[in-house]
Formats: structure tokens, sequence, C-alpha cells
């Protein structure tokens, strides 16, 4: 599973990423996290509000900060 933590290095944007990680450890799942701050690859997946996670190439959260039970139901 390869996951993405979109957005520019915000607070918002690391608290994702931290609660991705957290997702992953909690629930063994094997999968890499990325950061994409590069605007254009941001723009390319429509996405208009940052943070945002994308799992598996499929935007699931925009604008938000999901917490890891959250992060975890789209596993």
């Amino acid at each position: 599973m390869i996951i993405k933590i979109l957005g520019s290095g915000c607070p918002k944007c690391k608290q994702l990423e931290e609660e991705a990680r957290k997702a992953v450890s909690e629930s063994g799942t094997d999968a890499d996290i990325i950061k994409v701050s590069d605007m254009d690859q941001i723009m390319d997946y429509g996405v208009m509000m940052t943070p945002a996670l994308v799992i598996d190439e499929e935007v699931k959260s925009v604008g938000k900060v999901l917490k890891a039970e959250e992060i975890k139901t789209f596993f």
C-alpha cells in the first residue's frame, strides 16, 4: 500500500503524516508513506485544500487532519 500526504509542510500536514504513521504501526499494515509538497503534483489529484490523504492513488480526505482510527478504516 502507498499512502501519500499532500501538503506544503504546514503543521496540519505534519500532524496528518504522524497520524498516518500511527495508523500503519497500530494496524501492522505494510505501507510506504510519501510526502508530496510539489503543488503541480498536488493539483494533479484535483486537491485544492491541504492536507490531503491519498491511499493507492485514491484521494480519501481533503482539508482536514484525520485521526489514526479514521485512517485505519481506509485500509
